[in-house]
């Protein structure tokens, strides 16, 4: 495989980084408020099932708009026990632009994938299947928006625009929807307008569109697989009901990513090779996609993730087949560091678990902030399997910083109890966190001391 990637990797790091002042006064950031300033919450707060309030934090998020609030709906239909709507909508748009671009393409072999980029940008607006199958019957080149936002992939596959949700606990440690902030962050213009990596390989469509799933319905990310699982089906659903591929339906078949302490993701891939898929929709981890990254392309088929937040993906040799519609960490790092920034912090420890979404996104959080003028105490790489976090709890207490920041998945809640523990828990310090742990299941998990 060609090392063919690393130039977008140097123009992330010299423009984003540099960014950072610039971004607080962009005119996309609703702030919700004039006053930014974040303090430990008052006493009254505090207590049994507040412990987590003052917990804010990042996750790729849809600015709530009519259309998303009715998305929720569908989904909620797919799956009446949801209790998080994360990564949702980028699954749907995952599925969407599969079947879109086989549609343009006429096949489902390989030579789809060279379609999924095209799809996504430099055409004719259209947001729904019908829509947009209309308009490529038509001859039309068409430019599909997504339910996640604005989906132009730059040349390896990764979008351009990420909207973000800044997520805040509040009582009974469930986010307090009336206080989520929506921030809208692009890529610099070196890094937008590469040009499309070719996709090389070959494999033979058998005319019937069959798109696999690789998503957690166990291991340390399992609070993200329900939301997943049921944008998928959501974008089947409709798809199917729009027309399907050269007018059949597209087959949807699920599988367990599991996480990186099993070995469910290659065999759930094997299994899905084996049925002949074309596609495969996950994983929602980075770790767990780059276990099996080199088995599903080196097979000649399309790999999308809707969760893969990774740098390290972005400059994989992957023959051109791996895309993702979540963006890059590294502007989930500058994103995250304007938002503390902005509270007023000027010090922070950073816990984050060691993998490469957790050393990636920790990295490149540490480098932001200082280029805003804050101060990293510490960076504590920890292993998500340990036994009990006590030790990094106690490192993290005596650096002895403004705000705590957690990069991490379902071990997060485990964490936070051993901060409230040591007197240092979200009530007592600014505590922040990011997509692998900000949702509803983190304060469940909290609260049943899990």
């Amino acid at each position: 495989m060609r090392n063919r990637r690393l130039v977008r990797a140097a123009a992330v790091f010299t423009g984003l980084a540099l960014l950072v002042a610039a971004c607080g006064d962009d005119d996309d950031t609703d702030t919700g408020s004039d006053d930014t300033t974040t303090t430990a919450p008052e006493d009254g707060a505090s207590g049994e099932g507040n412990e987590l309030v003052g917990l804010r934090g990042t996750t790729p998020l849809p600015e709530t708009t009519d259309a998303v609030t009715a998305f929720q709906a569908r989904m909620d239909e797919a799956d009446p026990a949801l209790e998080d709507y994360n990564y949702g909508p980028e699954t749907y748009d995952a599925v969407m632009l599969i079947a879109l671009a086989a549609q343009v393409a006429g096949t489902d072999g390989i030579e789809y994938a060279s379609e999924i980029i095209n799809v996504s940008r430099d055409g004719e607006k259209c947001t729904t299947y019908a829509d947009c199958l209309a308009l490529i019957e038509a001859g039309t080149d068409i430019d599909f928006d997504g339910v996640s936002g604005p989906l132009d992939l730059d040349g390896v596959g990764d979008p351009i625009t990420g909207s973000y949700g800044v997520l805040s606990f509040g009582e009974g440690n469930q986010i307090d929807d009336s206080l989520t902030e929506f921030i809208v962050r692009s890529s610099p213009d070196e890094v937008a307008d590469q040009p499309v990596v070719p996709v090389e390989g070959t494999r033979a469509g058998d005319g019937v569109l069959t798109i696999g799933t690789l998503l957690p319905e166990t291991g340390n990310l399992a609070f993200l697989g329900p939301p997943e699982v049921a944008g998928a089906r959501v974008a089947i659903a409709e798809i199917n009901d729009g027309g399907g591929f050269n007018g059949a339906d597209v087959v949807l078949t699920e599988s367990d990513s599991g996480d990186t302490s099993t070995d469910t993701a290659t065999t759930s891939v094997t299994r899905l090779l084996s049925e002949n898929v074309d596609a495969i929709v996950g994983a929602a981890s980075s770790g767990v996609t780059l276990t099996v990254i080199d088995q599903v392309v080196g097979a000649g088929v399309t790999m999308i993730s809707p969760a893969n937040t990774s740098k390290t993906l972005s400059t994989y040799d992957d023959n051109g087949l791996y895309f993702r519609t979540a963006p890059s960490d590294i502007l989930q790092a500058l994103v995250l560091s304007e938002v503390i920034t902005d509270d007023g912090q000027t010090s922070i420890v950073i816990l984050n678990l060691d993998d490469a979404y957790g050393n990636g996104l920790g990295e490149d959080l540490a480098t932001n902030f200082e280029a805003a003028g804050g101060t990293v105490v510490d960076r504590i790489v920890y292993d998500p399997q340990a036994q009990t976090f006590d030790a990094e709890v106690s490192e993290a207490a005596a650096a002895d910083a403004d705000a705590i920041v957690i990069v991490g998945f379902e071990e997060s809640s485990r964490i936070l109890a051993a901060l409230v523990e040591a007197g240092v828990g979200p009530n007592e310090i600014p505590t922040y966190g990011t997509d692998g742990n900000m949702g509803n299941a983190l304060g469940t998990d909290f609260n049943a001391g899990e």
